[in-house]
């Protein structure tokens, strides 16, 4: 039988995974990523990330060009999507199994995201079914890194009379998750839109049935499959 290897608890490790994630979220806004963004995003202090790309560049995980930003090798980013592949899994598992809510998953799955057994994930992962999404609507790449293609769109691109479901989120605070909770607006509810308030960019919408307000900020977050 294969062992579970999970790695001790080296906080080098455990950093070094997690500014690779940080650096492949950045780079799918602007790609090279600059240090200043990779500093504001995990709240630690330029020098500190200077120091921690050089080494991340000598394992050849990055590339990095003083005053112009990093990139991921290809090495570098197989690495940081298969750790969002572990923590999107897993955050499935915490939901669909351990009865968690959406916004609850998170900062646990921070931490199983880790475990280096790749057998384990394989086992979670068919225990799962195969899950396309996680909780908030974001893809999960399969083994080989390759992610399923989704259609969404914007509610708040949504003109009146347009119907759809929700699908997914792009703001995973938990404040917003609990806010959006309390509205009734979870995934797989289906929605229409009403009317869009020309002062304030408001919307009201039809959701299953009951009508619901929500502001424009609101309305950019989520993400809707149109039908």
């Amino acid at each position: 039988m294969s062992k579970i290897i999970i790695r001790s608890s080296k906080m080098q490790s455990y950093t070094e995974e997690n500014y690779l994630k940080v650096i492949y979220h950045l780079s799918e806004i602007s790609n090279p990523v600059q240090t200043n963004a990779i500093a504001e995003r995990i709240q630690t202090k330029a020098a500190s990330v200077t120091d921690m790309i050089k080494k991340l560049s000598e394992k050849e995980l990055v590339n990095y060009v003083k005053y112009q930003g990093v990139t991921l090798t290809e090495k570098g980013k197989l690495t940081a999507i298969n750790i969002v592949r572990k923590h999107r899994l897993w955050e499935v598992f915490l939901v669909d199994k351990l009865n968690f809510k959406w916004d609850e998953v998170h900062e646990v799955a921070e931490e199983l995201e880790h475990i280096q057994s790749s057998l384990l994930i394989e086992r979670l992962d068919e225990f799962l079914e195969f899950p396309k999404v996680d909780p908030h609507g974001d893809p999960i790449p399969d083994q080989h890194g390759n992610f399923a293609e989704l259609a969404f769109v914007k509610l708040s691109k949504l003109s009146p009379s347009e119907k759809g479901t929700i699908t997914g989120v792009s703001e995973h605070s938990s404040a917003f998750l609990k806010h959006l909770e309390k509205l009734g607006l979870t995934l797989g509810k289906r929605i229409e839109v009403l009317e869009v308030i020309e002062f304030d960019g408001s919307v009201a919408l039809d959701v299953e049935q009951q009508k619901i307000n929500i502001s424009r900020e609101v309305a950019k977050h989520i993400l809707i499959s149109k039908y």
